[in-house]
């Protein structure tokens, strides 16, 4: 069996959110692995695997979850919403932020996993004005690094008010964003002055000029072996400080960067997963009472 090293760990992340390089990172994984084999049979390790059983399954009775359109900041955007099926009354609602492959299976999972918990989930489609998620991961992320930042906070910022007037919501919304979409909750914290709160695993932070214009409550998770993203905690804490913002900040000790992400077996890591994710429902059940 192939070993998997922390060095191609890095590598991948490199690849995934700086380069973008796809020729250079199987060259480089080639070098580290012994050979282009080798490289070969690692590469889908490290990549995700929709095909991968989902922890809440489509279909799943529990859950009613369809495909929705929602007026974007400057056009139509379609995204996926779940709501538990037993639900009777008003839901708080959770805004779910993709990583840097757009709104795939596994997001979707995410925002049934939060159906489960008694919120009502949107899922937005941030490639949306570029037509939508491709299947090819690597489109969608040359895709993503394509997108006008200022522009998709706005159109996060309408997701949020969407759910804040929507019929089935309480008025109370969250959200939670993974990677690229943590930094896009970050983001949106500070954009969208009736946010109530907001998750962000391993997301990259705000500017600390822009901190004191958050209003929602936080809830911060960071792998304990994301150099690239860690770096930048401890500005961000004394800005949120400085700020007097409420928020909680956890390290999860030697995990990589996507912990949380099943679908990707070399870097998922379980009782982190589940232990931030216990954490995850428990401050928006809290937070959006």
């Amino acid at each position: 069996m192939n070993k998997i090293t922390p060095e191609m760990i890095r590598l991948y992340d490199e690849y995934t959110h700086v380069t973008l390089d796809r020729r250079k990172f199987m060259d480089r994984l080639g070098r580290l692995a012994g050979g282009t084999a080798a490289a070969a049979a690692i590469a889908p390790l490290l990549e995700a695997n929709y095909a991968q059983a989902a922890i809440v399954a489509e279909g799943d009775g529990r859950v009613k979850a369809a495909t929705v359109k929602f007026p974007g900041a400057a056009g139509e955007m379609t995204g996926y919403l779940a709501r538990p099926a037993n639900a009777t009354g008003k839901l708080p609602a959770v805004m779910v932020i993709h990583e840097n492959r757009g709104l795939n299976p596994h997001i979707q999972d995410v925002a049934r996993r939060a159906a489960l918990e008694g919120f009502l989930a949107l899922a937005p489609d941030f490639l949306s004005p570029m037509g939508g998620t491709p299947d090819d991961q690597d489109a969608a992320r040359d895709m993503i690094g394509k997108l006008d930042a200022a522009a998709t906070v706005a159109d996060a910022v309408a997701a949020v008010d969407y759910l804040d007037g929507h019929t089935d919501a309480t008025g109370r919304v969250g959200c939670v964003g993974f990677c690229w979409g943590g930094g896009l909750a970050n983001q949106t914290a500070v954009h969208a002055s009736n946010l109530d709160a907001a998750v962000a695993f391993y997301g990259r932070v705000p500017d600390d000029s822009d901190v004191p214009r958050i209003k929602a409550k936080l809830l911060l998770h960071y792998a304990g072996l994301d150099e690239r993203i860690n770096a930048g905690i401890p500005g961000y804490e004394a800005a949120l400080k400085a700020a007097g913002v409420t928020y909680t900040a956890y390290i999860y000790d030697n995990v990589n960067h996507a912990f949380h992400n099943d679908t990707a077996a070399a870097r998922y890591d379980e009782a982190a997963a589940t232990l931030a994710w216990s954490r995850t429902m428990a401050f928006l059940k809290q937070a959006l009472a």
